[in-house]
């Protein structure tokens, strides 16, 4: 597995809300509230799933708190249930992550931290020449929905490389379809690619000879970017600061488990897969996938904002210009709780 060492000392810990003048104690709430988290069914959103699955979070949280959770296939879903207050908490992509921010109201939608880096690859088809970037035109190209963190990274990728899909009136022929769709294609040879995040990736490639062409992280500075964060309605988060510092404190123990028992960690997400959709992948695949991930806390805030700069030459952050100065809930790292802080 890939490591690194975690940091964002400015971003999260275990770490008081001074933003907001808010000291924890017991008296920062009357009531124990309920926890609503949502998260996806793959191996990037490792930290919810294994905070959840091996009781990390309800142990840090207490018998007092009840966690719910919630299964998502899209950060669009997510984002429109944290408008709705139907969740607390969500872990998504980049993608969802600034859109969420930008067109929630007053911006009550912030990132808290990091969950991983990397682990999105470009596949090509076994029986489709694709070698270089200019072989792309005149392809057919999966990604998942329009606009969702690997659709921005390949349509930015044909941009870079001078190349349009076939609506913009180039030659690529791009395919927003759900990942399962994208496996049923590459199956059946409808495309000559895709670009998906893990455990996708690893799946084309060892499952139906795909060729994977290159890692993601290859094309950003340092060949690490932001691809999972938690995020929160601020709200909540300024409502129940106790709650949160414990959460997010079991939110780090929980990325540093996960890197010292990547097989443990293989385990708890096939017996997660296998009690949410009724299987599992194979013990290879799970290893190769969880290997092209780093799984951290840091939300390497310098690739939110450079993703965000080329969503917006896509078109996709609307017409009047953005600002991300305040999509990061800042935390005070000058105190302590039990003795941990970043």
């Amino acid at each position: 597995m890939k490591t690194r060492s975690i940091i964002s000392t400015s971003i999260v810990g275990v770490i008081l809300l001074s933003v907001l003048g808010i000291t924890l104690n017991t008296s920062d709430n009357t009531h124990d509230p309920n926890l609503r988290i949502a998260y996806f069914p793959n191996i990037g959103h490792a930290i919810p799933i294994v905070g959840i699955e091996k009781g990390f979070f309800q142990n840090t949280l207490g018998d007092q708190i009840k966690i719910e959770t919630q299964v998502f296939d899209s950060g669009p879903q997510a984002i429109e249930s944290l408008f709705a207050n139907s969740i607390d908490l969500a872990y998504v992509g980049p993608g969802p992550a600034i859109n969420g921010f930008l067109n929630s109201e007053n911006h009550n939608v912030k990132i808290l931290a990091g969950a991983a880096s990397g682990g999105a690859s470009f596949i090509v088809h076994p029986e489709s020449k694709i070698n270089t970037a200019s072989d792309f035109a005149g392809k057919k190209i999966a990604a998942p929905q329009i606009g969702n963190t690997q659709d921005v990274s390949l349509r930015n990728y044909l941009s870079e490389n001078g190349l349009k899909p076939a609506e913009k009136g180039g030659s690529v022929i791009v395919y927003n379809i759900p990942n399962p769709d994208i496996y049923t294609l590459f199956v059946k040879g409808d495309i000559d690619g895709a670009w998906v995040a893990e455990p996708w990736a690893t799946i084309l490639e060892t499952e139906l000879n795909g060729k994977r062409l290159f890692y993601e992280e290859e094309l950003w500075p340092n060949q690490e970017f932001a691809s999972v964060l938690l995020i929160g309605n601020t709200d909540f988060v300024e409502e129940n600061p106790m709650l949160i510092t414990n959460l997010l404190d079991s939110h780090r123990e929980t990325a540093i488990w996960i890197n010292q028992n990547p097989v443990e960690t293989r385990i708890i997400f096939n017996d997660f897969l296998n009690s949410y959709l009724g299987q599992s992948l194979s013990d290879n695949v799970v290893d190769i996938a969880l290997s092209n991930l780093v799984i951290t806390y840091d939300p390497l805030p310098d690739t939110i904002h450079s993703f965000a700069e080329k969503a917006d030459t896509l078109g996709y952050l609307g017409r009047n210009g953005y600002d991300l100065s305040d999509i990061f809930y800042y935390f005070d790292t000058n105190s302590n709780k039990g003795g941990n802080n970043t």
